[in-house]
């Protein structure tokens, strides 16, 4: 199965998790009077979108490269990580001033309803369900190295994480009475700030693709080994690095002795070309500048 298929049908069964959760969630956060399933059915209805984002993405991130786009279409899908992570930022903040607004309200003898317990049990079928998708999806995510789909794969680990905290907040407010029903708020509060973390992490590494990041020095260490391992490379400099979705790009100058013919320095950047293949990838974009040596 290709790299496409195998994206789109993590991602289909994905949405369709998420489309039976969030009619679960806001029927059970009405039914239950609770704000935290509520606010928790909106977390899924925003996975849903994501997933909306990923297929369409990835589909445009894949095309060939053409007269307009000579490095390919790859930013496609780090512009998919970045929507994903603004759309996480901007469902924590919702969340998280719902919360405070609830929990000022109760501050201040305001009382709150005692959420209903179908809300705790749609929390509960809901960290099931969305741990299951999240571990499946980051499985393939890692096997055809697509950030946007394991980005994908953290919303949903967040939407679990929302429903562990939906889950000890509504089932507090159930156990212990109407004068707890302020837990509910304090969990919908503590799950926004999970989910923020996670949408700065997403948005970092987006914008640093976005900006031509340098990759890791471990990894730029690597592509400096594989490249000294041919006995007649004598110097590497000016190597540059970058990610192009997901696949990488390298960049090097190579000196390699004057004096052989232009046929034996091109065999030699030929199997340096294909070492770094072999190890980062097929797509890998590689450009070598050979220089005599001084």
């Amino acid at each position: 199965m290709n790299r496409d298929k195998r994206i789109y049908n993590i991602t289909l069964v994905g949405s369709l998790v998420n489309a039976v959760l969030i009619v679960l969630k806001f029927a059970a956060g009405i039914i239950g009077n609770s704000a935290a399933m509520i606010a928790d059915a909106i977390h899924s209805l925003s996975d849903f979108i994501t997933d909306i984002i990923v297929i369409l993405f990835v589909h445009l991130s894949n095309k060939p490269a053409d007269d307009d786009h000579c490095y390919g279409h790859g930013k496609y899908e780090t512009i998919a990580t970045s929507i994903i992570g603004i759309t996480l930022l901007v469902v924590a903040v919702k969340l998280g001033c719902d919360g405070c607004l609830k929990i000022v309200d109760f501050c201040n003898g305001k009382p709150l309803s005692s959420p209903g317990i179908i809300a705790f049990a749609a929390a509960v079928t809901s960290i099931i369900l969305k741990e299951w998708i999240y571990v499946a999806t980051r499985k393939v995510a890692r096997e055809v190295d697509s950030k946007a789909l394991e980005a994908n794969a953290w919303h949903h680990r967040s939407d679990a994480l929302s429903s562990v905290g939906t889950a000890i907040g509504i089932g507090g407010a159930v156990l212990l009475g109407s004068q707890w029903a302020v837990l509910d708020a304090v969990a919908a509060l503590v799950v926004s700030v999970f989910i923020a973390l996670t949408a700065i992490k997403l948005i970092r590494q987006s914008a640093g693709e976005l900006l031509e990041e340098s990759l890791p020095k471990s990894t730029e260490k690597r592509i400096m080994q594989i490249a000294s391992q041919d006995s007649m490379v004598s110097d590497i400099h000016n190597l540059r690095t970058r990610r192009i979705g997901n696949r990488i790009a390298i960049e090097m100058h190579l000196r390699l002795p004057g004096k052989i013919t232009l046929e034996e320095a091109h065999n030699h950047a030929s199997g340096i070309e294909a070492a770094l293949r072999r190890e980062f990838g097929a797509n890998t974009h590689i450009m070598l500048h050979l220089e005599p040596v001084k």
